[in-house]
């Protein structure tokens, strides 16, 4: 499918012909289940009301690709009690604000006096620490490759500046471990992946190939608007129908086999892999991304002298088996009741990328 302009990938007529064409391939089989791994696919599905549209076709699944929904407890719990330090700046995310840890959020410790200020890139905390040398910055490093080349660049800058006043509480995750985890759980019987687009950007589509070999299932690339996850599942259900399993590239125009070079080289020259912890899913062997030994004195965990502890999540929550694929979110008690936007009680209500988030706004039953 070849297509320029951004209203043409999402032009209603075209979007009526593919399903159309998918319909008539799938025949009368059983629906395939699907897991969208990222958490812009699954808003971008909601939005564009894809669901009900394949009903009866495909079973869209929604993983752990919300960089936010992911983090445990535990960090949370850390940064809270970083933000606590006489003097110390806290930087992140917008998200990472209200995510709950086991007794307070961001948000609720910064009206009672915490320093925590919401930043667009890592290297605007590079800057605060350059401006305020008698305070700590420290940076809240979560996000998975997409966002490590940023993450680990500002560490190259404060280095290279000679700023020993900023580091990096690192809460970085690589997404193709995690999704091969998921594709050995018989719990949530994965027939295909539709694989994220802002991430294969960096790492490369053939990032994929071992999971497409060793577990026999059908991957695609796939960009974010209507069209590209439209056409996204036709590509994995004509794997399916022929019996292949192997990596195609819908979201050609912008992710390549190899990924971007330069970036994956800053990266490797950052961190080393790590075993971390997954909201639902566990500690994944060499999932993580932890600084390396070169850059230690840009470490909060070692500049502090602490330890980010795998809490246990609340248990009424089950933001954990959303992000596990094995429920949806109307499967928990608190959801549109007790744990809403406004008033989340879990990380995937509270993420613009969360599951449950794009659930409520877009009325997905």
């Amino acid at each position: 499918m070849q297509l320029k302009f951004i209203d043409e990938f999402r032009d209603p007529a075209l979007a009526r012909g593919v399903v159309g064409t998918i319909r008539e391939a799938w025949g009368d089989r059983p629906p395939m289940r699907l897991m969208e791994v990222c958490g812009t696919h699954t808003v971008s599905i909601a939005r564009a009301g894809i669901r009900p549209l394949l009903a009866g076709v495909v079973t869209m699944i929604s993983g752990p690709g919300c960089p936010v929904c992911v983090t445990p407890d535990g960090y949370i719990d850390a940064a809270i009690g970083l933000g606590k330090r006489p003097g110390t700046i806290l930087a992140t995310f917008g998200d990472m604000l209200r995510v709950p840890g086991r007794e307070s959020s961001l948000e609720k410790e910064r009206g009672r006096g915490i320093d925590a200020r919401v930043l667009y890139s890592p290297l605007d905390a590079v800057e605060i620490a350059a401006a305020h040398p008698d305070r700590e910055v420290v940076f809240l490093g979560v996000g998975f490759e997409t966002t490590a080349p940023s993450i680990a660049g500002a560490i190259l800058s404060a280095a290279e500046r000679g700023i020993p006043n900023f580091s990096v509480l690192s809460s970085v995750r690589t997404i193709p471990l995690a999704m091969e985890a998921l594709a050995s759980d018989p719990e949530v019987k994965i027939e295909g992946f539709l694989c994220p687009a802002h991430v294969s950007v960096i790492i490369g589509s053939d990032a994929y190939l071992p999971i497409a070999e060793k577990f026999g299932l059908p991957c695609v690339v796939a960009g974010f608007e209507p069209l590209d996850i439209l056409y996204g599942i036709y590509l994995l259900l004509r794997q399916k129908i022929r019996g292949a399993a192997t990596v195609e590239n819908e979201y050609a125009r912008a992710a390549t086999p190899a990924g971007n070079r330069r970036a994956l080289e800053v990266i490797a020259r950052v961190f080393r892999p790590a075993d971390i912890a997954w909201r639902g899913i566990g500690v994944l062997s060499g999932t993580g991304l932890r600084i390396a030994d070169a850059f230690s004195a840009f470490d909060a965990e070692k500049k502090f002298g602490i330890e980010i502890p795998f809490a246990a999540e609340k248990t009424a929550c089950r933001c954990g088996d959303v992000l596990k694929g094995t429920i949806a979110p109307p499967q928990c008690p608190l959801f549109g009741k007790a744990c809403t936007p406004e008033a989340p009680y879990g990380p995937c209500m509270v993420s613009s990328e969360g599951t449950c988030a794009a659930y409520f706004k877009y009325g997905v039953e």
